[in-house]
């Protein structure tokens, strides 16, 4: 990208600023609630029972010793929405069986999925 390390990094910082910002903007333009999270060890806290398990960048499955086996993306994932709906006053309850079974994210007796959708 540029030579100068320094350089290179603060242009991708400024990118990431300006993508923040418009999704803030669309966000509102749309009534969207929009949350920052802090990516801090989110694929490394297990999603399921939240044990810190050491991995490195080269391991891409997540597993625990819980029986928790998932892409390790994917749980970072499944952490980042419950610390993003955790922030938004949503009472998190996750269906912990397989991933494609519905999940338990509700407000007020209003679940999530069907009543207030995301994006």
């Amino acid at each position: 990208m540029v030579k100068n390390h320094c350089l290179a990094k603060s242009i991708n910082d400024a990118g990431w600023y300006q993508f923040r910002r418009w999704l803030e903007h669309f966000g509102q333009k749309f009534s969207r609630a929009t949350v920052a999270v802090n990516p801090a060890y989110t694929s490394q806290n297990c999603s399921q029972c939240g044990e810190i398990v050491k991995k490195s960048l080269s391991t891409r499955t997540h597993t625990c010793k819980c029986g928790c086996q998932l892409d390790r993306d994917h749980n970072a994932a499944i952490n980042i929405l419950e610390r993003a709906l955790g922030t938004v006053g949503f009472e998190v309850t996750v269906s912990r069986g397989s991933p494609l079974q519905g999940t338990g994210y509700e407000k007020k007796g209003q679940n999530l999925l069907t009543k207030a959708p995301l994006y």
